[in-house]
């Protein structure tokens, strides 16, 4: 599982001319499930992504904070591109990424998860060609795996 990770002050997703989910403040997350992921790498992922210190602290200025104690927001986008590592050819190949239909069970659990920890999600739609608007705050990026 690979995830990007921005933190921003809004951000929005667009299916077919409509908005389909969109943030104030918080994390949008890219999300890419890969053949050997397990629930077990979601636990992981789960815990990390609310339990990360990316958003500054106004008495310290430092990245102090997690989003729970920001009441910030997710936006949870699918993102199968990710699993092209680039080291190897020029046309990106995806046959690392998890099949479409346990992809999109994974996509569920994991917002799921987040949802049980108290962080509301917003989400795009899973397969869907979506246009995703990022106002990067910082800007602040990271890309983990699981």
């Amino acid at each position: 599982m690979r995830v990007v990770i921005q933190r921003s002050i809004y951000s929005s997703v667009t299916v077919n001319n409509k908005i389909v989910g969109e943030i104030n403040s918080g994390m949008v997350v890219l999300a890419c499930f890969e053949k050997l992921d397990t629930e077990e790498n979601l636990k992981r992922a789960i815990h990390k992504l609310v339990n990360m210190r990316m958003f500054e602290c106004p008495q310290t200025n430092k990245m102090n904070l997690n989003i729970k104690q920001t009441n910030g927001e997710i936006l949870l986008i699918s993102q199968f591109t990710l699993s092209w590592d680039g080291g190897k050819g020029h046309r990106p190949g995806f046959e690392n990424s998890l099949d479409p239909t346990n992809a999109k069970i994974l996509y569920q659990k994991f917002c799921e998860g987040i949802e049980q920890e108290g962080i509301k999600v917003a989400k795009g739609i899973f397969g869907a060609y979506m246009y995703v608007n990022i106002t990067n705050d910082g800007p602040v990026t990271f890309y983990l795996t699981f």
